[in-house]
């Protein structure tokens, strides 16, 4: 009876070949992988430039677009940093600054936007206000009695015409740009500013 118990053991037990059959039919197919990951690799660095360049370029992707949603953001935000109402601001030339410097019931206000030192040295158009736009570029954001506060005059009312200048365009584009954001609607800018006053004759105030 032990025997007969020995003999079936014997029949019945896992041979070692059939243990290892499991591990090694994995460790196969994780070869096949790997060789058929490289063989594919391969195939994409070596077969892709060989074809004719019009394979490769139906084969490419396209050139990335700016959505419908970035094209629409892009000029609206040069245009708000430019002028908040999309609206450029008003070119002014000598003869029209000199127009309204000589007009005795002028409405429109000129600002010079230099610092204070050098109206000191060059004196500025007639009648101009002196509002520097480096060293005080929040004054048309600030309230209208802490402007007075700080420069001794009235600031322009938001609805009045407003010309910008500097001395040589720069200054005065940045002032009307700044001046539009904070709700000033009637802006314009000199561009030729005090160089191209004081070249072409423009009267001054010192």
């Amino acid at each position: 009876m032990a025997s007969r118990r020995a003999v079936v053991n014997l029949v019945h037990a896992p041979t070692p070949s059939a243990r290892i059959a499991a591990p090694a039919r994995i460790q196969a197919a994780a070869q096949l992988s790997l060789r058929r990951f490289h063989h594919h690799a391969q195939f994409k660095r070596v077969r892709v430039p060989q074809q004719s360049s019009t394979f490769c370029t139906s084969q490419t992707s396209p050139p990335l677009r700016k959505s419908n949603a970035a094209r629409q953001l892009a000029p609206t935000r040069r245009a708000y940093s430019a002028d908040a109402e999309g609206k450029p601001p008003k070119i002014w030339d000598f003869e029209a600054v000199q127009k309204v410097t000589n007009s005795p019931n002028r409405s429109t206000v000129i600002i010079d936007v230099r610092e204070p030192h050098e109206l000191e040295q060059t004196g500025r158009i007639p009648g101009a206000l002196n509002i520097p736009v480096t060293s005080a570029p929040d004054s048309f954001h600030i309230p209208a009695d802490e402007f007075e506060d700080r420069f001794g005059y009235p600031r322009p009312p938001p609805d009045a015409e407003v010309v910008f200048y500097c001395r040589s365009g720069v200054r005065s584009r940045a002032a009307a740009g700044l001046a539009k954001e904070a709700g000033w609607t009637n802006v314009g800018e000199y561009p030729g500013s005090w160089l191209d006053w004081s070249e072409r004759g423009g009267k001054v105030e010192r």
